[in-house]
């Protein structure tokens, strides 16, 4: 997977809505409700209609989940 390049490298690495749903393999619909039920970290947005997630906080996303499916 290709991660997005900045210029200025004092910002995280971001990741939009299709790079989150790489890592995350659930639906559009499910990741938009989970960040509403307070599952899913916030996007920040960046323009009108773009809409980008720090990679740290989805690698974080991704440990618990993990954590979650390993205590199963």
């Amino acid at each position: 997977m290709a991660t997005p390049t900045t210029s200025n490298k004092s910002l995280p690495p971001l990741l939009r809505i299709e790079q989150v749903l790489e890592l995350i393999p659930i639906s559009r619909t499910s990741w938009y409700r989970g960040i509403q039920d307070g599952l899913y970290p916030q996007s920040i947005k960046i323009g009108p209609r773009i809409a980008v997630w720090r990679r740290s906080d989805i690698e974080q996303l991704l440990t618990v989940l993990s954590r979650e499916v390993d205590d199963e």
